[in-house]
């Protein structure tokens, strides 16, 4: 009995250490490297928060008459509070679709960044009024608007539709500049949520 108790007390720190072994081998293996320092990973990701904070909004609306636009923030269109210089939003409409079309070209600043703003309306678009034998309350933009980025073309009628004045049956009645048809499109929920499709409700008579 005392040469079998030797035995087994003799195997025990041998097998420890065979089990300590296979253990290292399996975490080389997984690509593990043991430490005994902590290792701090940093702070997880911030989330975009797409808001503006009061002090922001309040310091855009001493600029002239707020109004809200669409820009990009998250893949989705989220509105963001703006000022423009016209004297009546409701006596001069084609005045007003240049007006909030400046906005909606111009870069966010550092706090519509910080936030996670951005804008995909080209600089160089242009807006105009209906042409002879256009629809009433179309507008005619210096490109087709399906040629256009879907995602400006998303925030530019999420954005006219804000205004009663730029509103036609319902919808936003755009052209361009070839001998095409005006169309109506619809800001709808989809559409901010997914600025990728813009829906309309078909081309407008010419008359």
């Amino acid at each position: 009995m005392r040469r079998n108790r030797g035995t087994y007390r003799a195997r025990r720190p041998a097998g420890a250490l065979a089990g300590a072994v296979v253990c290292a081998v399996l975490a080389a293996g997984c690509g593990i490297r043991t430490t005994s320092v902590p290792v701090d990973a940093g702070a997880a990701p911030s989330r975009v928060p797409c808001s503006m904070s009061a002090e922001d909004v309040s310091a855009q609306a001493l600029l002239g008459i707020p109004v809200q636009i669409y820009l990009v923030c998250a893949s989705q269109l989220v509105t963001v509070d703006r000022a423009v210089q016209v004297s009546d939003t409701k006596s001069d409409r084609v005045r007003v679709a240049q007006s909030l079309l400046h906005e909606l070209q111009q870069e966010p600043d550092d706090a519509e960044r910080q936030a996670g703003f951005s804008t995909d309306v080209p600089a160089t678009l242009q807006i105009n009024g209906a042409r002879r034998g256009d629809p009433a309350g179309a507008l005619r933009l210096s490109e087709q608007p399906e040629d256009l980025p879907s995602e400006a073309l998303a925030q530019l009628v999420c954005t006219y539709a804000e205004s009663e004045s730029l509103v036609s049956d319902g919808g936003v009645l755009l052209g361009g500049p070839g001998n095409y048809a005006p169309r109506r499109y619809l800001c709808t929920s989809e559409t901010k949520t997914r600025p990728k499709a813009v829906p309309t409700l078909g081309v407008a008579p010419l008359s």
